[in-house]
């Protein structure tokens, strides 16, 4: 059965907004356009397209009309689809209500809504196998552009990563090739577009760019940007021999708006494949999903995993969600299998085997260890919760958020730690953690002492922390505050004036040292 939320989940929300689903749709069966004063001749399943509707009465009627008549869903425009009138008859009528993005072109709307609508009847099979229904097209698609332009093309994302290419590259150069090659383009002979231009005219909007050859060899590339609503979807790049003559770069830009619509459906596939892995993956980190489960739905493997938590922080301190999704597009590209991601509360976890293979937690460290700490505009940090069973994945979450309170502390010198390898920085903390909610800093004399620095910045509780921590060592408590070691024995003597301490009782440096790691720590 083909519902409307399948149907709307497909296109993807750059044109379709679904505005009204009823639990209880019938199943979608075709596509119809209604025009104002028409006859309403349509047939169960539906999908009603309210194209030359421009008022809200005739929009509340066409609505009725088509829940009258078992319709499955009625589509049109701003902002006729958010009128409350309407809205109204959509719920009374108990039919579904979907907005279409002002920009989108009916024509094009029809023809995408049928390709999809044949995808979900005849790729059941493919969508359950985690198969991409639309890769098979676009490598089609590049054929026929290839055709019309005369020169071999590649289809390319906004990361410039190859989505798709025609035949005939054997007669292009060597950045093509390795294009071709590496499934995105090399990052000299990017930088090599980027530095005359190419992406921001891209960007821009123009119709075709005009690349001429390069002294290095590469041969000139005529390329268009692939929009859809104002969105920049990709772009489509052809090899030429030259200048390109009008009509065939007219040509290739009248292509770019059907390979828009494939491009579109490949997203909203890929988006629904990841919004049903992070719904599970998020079961599982809550302990909420079976180990049975999570390993056929998830493809994990029959041995220990691990989970890393990834923050992104802001220059403000605030998430950033943009730089943190680009981190990890970053990060995928150079490790060999792509993590199970999902987000919570404005962090990414990662789940990924503890192995030195490809796509394990090895590979995937030496990538977080590769990304700068202070990065523009904010701050990366990462924590890996401890190795073990799919069972125990909530555990190691855990885990992962506590080594992760740390590097937040400034406790840890590292951007990136292994929950077992901080273990005495987690001592510590959760001695201090235990310590402070006692409020043993406020016995004896050391509340004195920290009232005194806190009066006259005299670094005592410092210098007491440090000595105790290198016992008959001066030197190496003098370099840990920075100061001579004289200074040191002065500080010292100056304290023990303050304050009535027996630093050669041992309880007494053992308490001591209680109350302070409970300062500093906690």
């Amino acid at each position: 059965m083909v519902s409307v939320r399948n149907v709307v989940d497909r296109v993807g929300p750059t044109l379709l907004h679904a505005l009204q689903l009823p639990e209880d749709s019938p199943a979608v069966g075709d596509v119809v356009i209604a025009e104002p004063g028409g006859s309403a001749g349509f047939s169960g399943g539906d999908l009603v397209l309210g194209v030359a509707i421009t008022d809200a009465a005739d929009a509340a009627e066409l609505v009725r009309a088509g829940a009258g008549q078992g319709a499955a869903a009625v589509l049109l425009k701003p902002p006729l689809a958010a009128k409350p009138a309407v809205k109204r008859a959509a719920k009374s009528a108990g039919i579904a209500l979907v907005q279409v993005h002002a920009a989108t072109s009916w024509a094009q709307l029809v023809w995408l809504l049928r390709t999809v609508l044949d995808a979900l009847a005849d790729e059941s099979e493919s969508l359950e196998n985690g198969g991409d229904p639309g890769a098979g097209d676009l490598f089609r698609l590049a054929d026929a552009v290839a055709s019309v332009v005369d020169a071999p093309v590649t289809i390319e994302d906004t990361n410039s990563r190859v989505l798709a290419y025609s035949a005939r590259q054997d007669l292009t150069d060597p950045a093509r090739v390795a294009t071709i090659m590496g499934r995105r383009i090399p990052d000299d002979v990017l930088a090599r577009f980027r530095s005359r231009g190419v992406f921001r005219e891209l960007s821009r909007g123009r119709q075709t760019i005009f690349v001429p050859a390069q002294r290095d060899g590469t041969l000139p590339r005529l390329i268009v940007p692939i929009r859809m609503g104002g969105e920049l979807l990709g772009s489509m790049w052809a090899v030429v021999a030259g200048p390109v003559s009008e009509e065939r770069a007219a040509a290739f830009a009248d292509a770019a708006p059907v390979v828009a619509l494939h491009l579109l459906r490949r997203r909203a596939h890929t988006d629904a494949q990841r919004r049903a892995t992070a719904e599970l993956l998020r079961a599982v980190l809550e302990g909420q999903a079976t180990p049975r489960r999570a390993m056929a739905e998830l493809d994990l493997s029959d041995e220990p995993h691990r989970v890393v938590v990834i923050e992104v922080a802001g220059g403000d301190g605030r998430d950033a969600e943009g730089p943190r999704l680009a981190l990890l597009e970053r990060i995928s590209q150079g490790i060999g299998r792509r993590p199970i991601t999902t987000e919570l509360g404005g962090l990414l976890y990662a789940v990924v085997p503890d192995t030195a293979g490809p796509g394990g937690w090895h590979e995937l460290r030496i990538a977080l260890h590769e990304q700068p700490a202070k990065r523009r505009g904010g701050t990366l940090r990462a924590a890996a919760g401890a190795a073990g069973e799919i069972g125990d994945l909530a555990v190691s979450r855990a885990q992962a958020e506590e080594a992760l309170g740390l590097l937040r502390a400034d406790l840890v010198g590292e951007h990136v730690v292994v929950f077992e390898e901080v273990w005495t920085e987690l001592a510590l903390h959760r001695a201090a953690t235990a310590g402070a909610a006692a409020k043993v800093a406020e016995l004896g004399p050391l509340k004195a002492l920290h009232a005194h620095d806190q009066a006259n910045r005299a670094g005592y509780v410092d210098t007491l922390y440090e000595w105790l921590r290198h016992p008959g060592d001066p030197r190496a408590a003098a370099r840990e505050l920075r100061i001579h070691p004289n200074t040191l024995r002065y500080r010292m003597r100056r304290l023990l004036e303050l304050v009535p301490l027996d630093l050669e009782d041992p309880d007494v440096r053992l308490a001591l040292i209680t109350q302070l790691v409970a300062l500093r720590w906690s």
